[in-house]
């Protein structure tokens, strides 16, 4: 999959508590009452979009839009899912399972249409490629709505108060506003507590290897990734790349020595591939993180702009810092 070129308690802990408000929407008749929080307009990377009530029939495209959704406890608002990155959460899979996959990876034009959604839901913006006639306009013009990660609009940096934002205003567009606060809330806690734990610090170097051989392909500054990172207790060594992902040299990753290796784990590249590729590469040998063995290891899917980062970002200290 392309992505730039192409919490808060556990997630398990959330589950049920959402789960257990999910309910179908009230379906609208010519005369009914509009539902709470309606009309709901919203302008979402440049598309503005007004709702006279939650969709009922969504489609998910991406594994992290596809969590937010279900952490929302909003499972039966679904219709169809496509592309997992890596394992979906554990606590989210029996919801996941009741959904139909409608592609391994992104379903045609097609294929998408059939499962009749009117709104879809892209984690990247390759998720709306106009070449495969999935572009925002071409849905629109089907009558389907939709909506892109924020973390994917054309400009700006993703924070954490962006992914607080998309989970408000996912849960706004579905009806159940009480969900994403109740979520927000307690992903500031579990950032707060990580936080404290983590007081006078000195930051350590960190350098991304998400996948590449001629050139590394890696989390540059716009991502939510370089944020994860910085909360985290690190320091990215490309927050100068312009993109949340992008390629660098590999002369530029032996000039900016990272203490630190971050693997993203995805794909059929297994972690210990990637750390043969790093160990082997003879080049690479002076490399403070290659030299003393110094690694850290998220699945892609904590560290994109879904429900999984702020339980992410205490993951990751912990494997920057284990001394904390």
């Amino acid at each position: 999959m392309t992505r730039s070129r192409r919490t808060l308690l556990p997630a398990a802990a959330l589950v049920p508590l959402l789960a257990a408000c999910a309910a179908p929407a009230e379906k609208a008749g010519p005369s009914a009452k509009a539902a709470p929080g309606f009309p709901y307009t919203v302008a979402n990377c440049g598309v503005k979009t007004t709702y006279q009530a939650p969709p009922r029939r969504a489609v998910t495209m991406n594994q992290h839009v596809t969590e937010i959704m279900l952490a929302l406890g909003l499972e039966k608002s679904l219709v169809g899912t496509a592309y997992l990155d890596d394992r979906i959460l554990p606590a989210y899979k029996k919801a996941y399972d009741a959904v139909p996959v409608l592609a391994k990876e992104y379903p045609s034009k097609e294929a998408l249409l059939a499962a009749n959604p009117d709104f879809v839901y892209g984690g990247y913006a390759s998720a709306f490629d106009s070449k495969a006639g999935r572009s925002r306009d071409d849905l629109k013009a089907a009558g389907v709505n939709s909506r892109l990660n924020m973390e994917y609009c054309p400009s700006g940096a993703s924070s954490l108060a962006d992914l607080y934002q998309e989970v408000d205003e996912v849960a706004r567009t579905f009806g159940v506003p009480d969900r994403g606060t109740r979520w927000t809330a307690d992903a500031r806690k579990t950032v707060a507590a990580t936080g404290k734990r983590l007081d006078g610090v000195a930051p350590v170097s960190v350098f991304v290897y998400d996948s590449g051989d001629k050139t590394a392909f890696t989390a540059g500054g716009k991502g939510i990734g370089n944020e994860l990172i910085t909360r985290a207790g690190g320091r990215n060594v490309f927050a100068d790349l312009d993109k949340a992902f992008g390629d660098a040299t590999w002369e530029q990753v032996v000039a900016r020595k990272p203490d630190v290796i971050v693997i993203y784990d995805y794909g059929s590249t297994t972690v210990e591939q990637k750390k043969k590729r790093l160990l082997e590469d003879p080049a690479l040998k002076d490399v403070p993180a290659i030299r003393n063995k110094r690694f850290a290891v998220l699945p892609l899917s904590d560290a994109v702009l879904g429900v999984r980062v702020p339980t992410a970002v205490d993951k990751l200290s912990a494997q920057l810092h284990p001394t904390r």
